[in-house]
């Protein structure tokens, strides 16, 4: 049996190259299963249960589900940073613009020292 999945993610993301909100190809990579056969299951589901229980399990799915991120998520560090970015974009800017602020502050010091008369008059002795 061939696996047609790229990899066996652990997090349940919607996935961006599903055919329709990217639901059962999410679900597939989670569970490291054929999209195919999943996709398969829900037509099935579709047409034992009708379609309104089928069509609001699905925007149900895709409604809880996070999409998935464009870039990979490599570390613990970006993974936490997407998971609140999901959960808060205005709190993930905020944190950005700390971070940014923070190294402004830092950039501005170091030009500060550099272009004192003091670090030229250092480096002129020293050499």
């Amino acid at each position: 049996m061939s696996n047609s999945c790229p990899q066996n993610t652990q997090t349940l993301y919607r996935s961006r190259r599903g055919w329709f909100l990217g639901v059962c190809r999410g679900i597939s990579e989670w569970r490291g299963i054929s999209p195919g056969w999943l996709r398969l299951a829900f037509i099935v589901f579709f047409l034992i249960s009708g379609w309104l229980p089928a069509l609001l399990v699905y925007v149900v799915a895709a409604l809880i589900m996070k999409p998935e991120p464009i870039i990979p998520i490599t570390n613990d560090e970006e993974r936490e940073f997407y998971a609140s970015y999901t959960a808060s974009r205005h709190q993930a800017l905020l944190r950005m613009k700390r971070l940014f602020d923070e190294l402004d502050r830092r950039t501005r010091r170091i030009e500060t020292v550099v272009t004192s008369r003091e670090y030229d008059w250092n480096r002129r002795m020293e050499s």
